[in-house]
């Protein structure tokens, strides 16, 4: 079976777009790729991703080719526009005609704004992952919409899978920065305990007395001092803790180690 470069720079975009489990992944350059690759297949003037919580834009990335324009352009639908329209109704916005749309007084900010770009349709699709909405991804194209509607069709469909493939690696890096957060968390319990019992064991065998009584005299001196305990752990560990005072504020009842419990 023969591939066309059509499909070939799609299957590469897709791949690009799920590329997101990297710390140094960023947001905007990542939905700016995103936006470019939209350029590219579509034929578009421009392109531009709108992310939106709660009905209110968030982030806006426009696409390298005419990024003025794109921005410009999401910057127009805070009264109303294709982006919104898609976030509110989940589906796609099919390719619409500005001129009709500006005479019919339809995001009259935003047509206005489009004819003076020379844009003479546009569409939009949202950014979603089952569920969830993320936002809308909006094409900016320099032609009237197509009289045939399966082309528009075509075209609609694939801005729907970038889309979808761009909130899919969203979501993907989201859960990721969770999992590594976690893990870094658990790790550090991990070590600080690890600190606390070999503190622990150097007191204990230092002192001649037992690990619960080490344990003890380490807790009260973080307590009075205000410290973490695993601070305290740390400073025994490389022997810049005072022993004296240490062990003189040992035991629950403010006695010495190996004292009345």
């Amino acid at each position: 079976m023969q591939h066309t470069g059509r499909e070939i720079q799609l299957a590469q975009a897709l791949v690009e777009a799920a590329d997101t489990l990297t710390d140094a992944f960023e947001a905007t350059r990542y939905l700016q790729v995103i936006s470019d690759h939209c350029v590219e297949l579509l034929a578009a003037r421009a392109a531009g991703i709108m992310l939106i919580d709660g009905g209110r834009a968030v982030s806006l990335a426009g696409s390298s080719r005419q990024q003025e324009v794109a921005l410009d352009l999401l910057e127009a639908q805070h009264g109303g526009g294709p982006c919104l329209d898609s976030y509110s109704s989940g589906q796609p916005v099919p390719p619409v005609s500005i001129r009709l749309a500006h005479a019919d007084a339809r995001w009259p900010d935003f047509t206005e704004r489009a004819l003076r770009h020379d844009v003479m349709a546009t569409y939009a699709v949202p950014l979603r992952r089952r569920e969830t909405l993320l936002g809308a991804l909006n094409v900016f194209v320099p032609t009237p919409p197509e009289h045939d509607g399966r082309a528009g069709e075509t075209e609609l469909a694939l801005a729907q899978a970038l889309a979808d493939a761009a909130a899919v690696g969203l979501q993907n890096h989201r859960a990721y920065v969770q999992y590594r957060t976690l893990a870094g968390q658990l790790q550090e319990a991990l070590s600080s305990r690890v600190r606390i019992e070999q503190a622990k064991g150097m007191l204990a065998e230092r002192w001649g007395t037992g690990a619960d009584d080490a344990f003890a005299a380490l807790r009260q001196y973080a307590r009075r001092r205000r410290l973490p305990i695993d601070r305290v752990a740390s400073a025994v560990i490389e022997r810049v803790a005072d022993d004296a005072e240490l062990r003189g504020e040992g035991g629950e009842s403010g006695g010495t180690v190996g004292g009345p419990a």
